[in-house]
């Protein structure tokens, strides 16, 4: 299903790092990506832009730019807006779908709009008072999970299972940045579907050790469980892939995308968001998703320039 001619040799910039809190895993990501283009012959040079402005670099003498760079300018259409202004393949969605996926207040009222499921949540800002703060969300009822708006990697992210647990789980999430969200928090099995061009890979299910998959089960322990799509029913499979491709459609995704998706206990399935620069590091869930599939990480990433080069033909 995801067969592709072999690439031609490029030359290749690959943006990793950044100035955003996501930067140490971004680096990690942009060089397992160079390591693997220069294994298939390409001319890879990685960019940091939080130590060289993109304008600064020689863009004649490159052919398409990996965008390995995880949250911030990277992943909310910042970046994408000045690499479509320089004429330059890149690969990921365009700006418009970016900002949209960002920012999780944003894709939520996406979703609404169209169907796909999402949890019911308030928007905070921390310039609110915490009796304001305490009266809004009361009617989401408590426990509560509290969220940077637009942070990936489960950074700043909390659960408050009472009101006196409020405060400590806004101060948290405001370390990140002033906007927040607070959703229920609901006990259940989470999923994720990584998509190519809007077309799921199979469904890997998640099995962290503690309550959450948070930033270190994501990156740093070796104990989260992963059960692969050929372990789980053929019914929950095909719902979970329709849902994350409903998804991604609703927001617009090109390229590499992956959805996050909780199945509650009674059976609900909530989409909690939608990651258009998913990790790529060795512990990351999209090419797991892609290898079961059959293919293997220097053959996602070529996936990827490809797409990249081919909507820069089709502009």
């Amino acid at each position: 299903m995801f067969e592709m001619q072999t690439l031609s040799r490029q030359r290749i910039v690959v943006l990793a790092g950044g100035d955003s809190s996501e930067r140490d895993v971004s680096l990690v990501s942009g060089g397992c990506v160079v390591e693997a283009l220069q294994s298939r012959g390409h001319q890879c040079r990685l960019v940091d832009p939080a130590r060289n402005l993109l304008i600064q670099v020689d863009w004649k003498q490159i052919d398409v730019c990996f965008n390995a760079l995880h949250g911030g300018a990277g992943e909310d259409g910042t970046i994408q807006e000045q690499l479509r202004r320089l004429n330059v393949p890149y690969t990921g969605s365009g700006p418009t779908a970016s900002r949209l996926a960002i920012s999780k207040s944003a894709s939520k009222e996406r979703f609404t709009q169209v169907g796909v499921p999402t949890l019911p949540y308030m928007l905070l800002h921390d310039s609110e008072s915490m009796s304001d703060v305490a009266a809004r969300v009361g009617s989401l009822g408590y426990p509560l999970v509290i969220k940077p708006d637009s942070q990936g990697s489960s950074l700043g992210v909390t659960v408050s299972d009472h009101p006196g647990r409020l405060q400590h789980a806004l101060v948290q999430g405001s370390l990140f940045e002033s906007f927040l969200i607070a959703e229920p928090w609901v006990r259940g099995r989470e999923f994720t579907v990584a998509l190519l061009d809007r077309r799921p890979l199979p469904v890997i299910e998640i099995v962290p050790s503690g309550e959450m998959f948070d930033f270190q089960a994501k990156y740093q322990s070796d104990t989260t469980a992963l059960r692969a799509e050929n372990e789980l029913p053929d019914q929950l499979c095909y719902r979970l892939a329709e849902v994350a491709h409903d998804a991604a459609s609703s927001l617009g995704t090109r390229g590499l995308a992956r959805v996050d998706m909780i199945l509650d206990e009674f059976d609900c399935l909530w989409v909690l968001e939608v990651n258009t620069v998913p990790g790529l590091t060795r512990h990351s869930l999209a090419p797991m998703g892609a290898k079961q599939a059959g293919m293997d990480f220097a053959t996602l990433c070529e996936w990827m320039l490809a797409g990249a080069l081919a909507a820069e033909v089709r502009q």
